[in-house]
């Protein structure tokens, strides 16, 4: 069992599937109280009948949706011991995205992070413990071909991550940032071609993302790497980045090429 999890209030937002119905699982093995978010209500019914959580079905993302949220989850567990910033979307495009699809994926992505840790924060800070973890992705480590919206903005939601854990740290927050490469799940599906070229023979189960989180919270980590590969990626990015960016064309290309040959 992990350390100070069991009898923890827990929030998990899109808890409905994929990577948020394994944490749902796994918190709920090592005796955690749960409340799972999703904008899907049969799917987070079904995750919070399974784990014995409460569900809360909405839009967690603008400021009204995620104050709605921290209040609905505190009347039902009490406090927040534990926030799992989980939720994100990855729509397809580069600069030429409309501008409500780059709005709607920082709101997801980003500002429902910031949203929670605003409210969240005051009474951490007074109590001087608090368990922030971000689902990033290691596009927020390295970069995303196919979207530029999910990109940038997984980038800022790994900043804000690193932002709260070295301002808070010592008052006693606890932040960790889970960065997978490419994971079983619907978002994955969603990619495509292109995702499946890129991520598809690497891909990894929800379960291990889990897995690897909890490692991580037992070893005190703040960065959460399903993919230990992507650690060493990492580095050559900072270490030789034109060659690093040179590679990545190198793929765009390859991408291109298999599309062209679809058509």
């Amino acid at each position: 069992m992990t350390s100070g999890i069991s009898g923890a209030g827990v929030v998990i937002t899109g808890g409905g599937g994929g990577i948020g119905r394994a944490l749902a699982r796994r918190f709920a093995a090592e005796g955690a109280r749960l409340v799972v978010a999703d904008l899907d209500e049969g799917k987070v019914t079904e995750t919070a009948k399974e784990v014995g959580g409460t569900a809360i079905v909405g839009d967690v993302a603008g400021e009204a949706g995620v104050a709605s949220l921290i209040e609905q989850a505190r009347e039902a567990l009490g406090e927040i011991d534990v926030f799992c910033a989980n939720a994100g979307i990855a729509p397809r495009g580069g600069e030429e995205s409309p501008e409500d699809v780059w709005a709607r994926t920082w709101d997801v992505n980003v500002m429902a992070h910031v949203r929670a840790a605003k409210l969240l924060l005051p009474t951490w800070l007074e109590r001087g413990r608090g368990h922030f973890i971000a689902t990033v992705s290691a596009a927020g480590l390295l970069s995303s071909l196919g979207s530029a919206p999910y990109s940038v903005t997984k980038h800022g939601a790994l900043a804000f991550a690193e932002y709260l854990s070295a301002t808070y740290r010592h008052r006693g927050l606890t932040v960790q940032a889970v960065c997978p490469q490419g994971v079983r799940t619907a978002m994955l599906e969603g990619a495509g071609k292109a995702g499946d070229l890129l991520m598809g023979a690497s891909a990894i189960e929800p379960e291990q993302v889990a897995d690897a989180l909890f490692t991580a919270i037992d070893e005190k980590r703040f960065l959460v790497l399903p993919h230990p590969e992507v650690a060493e990626y990492y580095t050559a990015r900072a270490t030789d980045t034109d060659r690093w960016l040179g590679g990545m064309n190198k793929l765009q290309r390859k991408i291109e090429q298999v599309l062209s040959e679809q058509e």
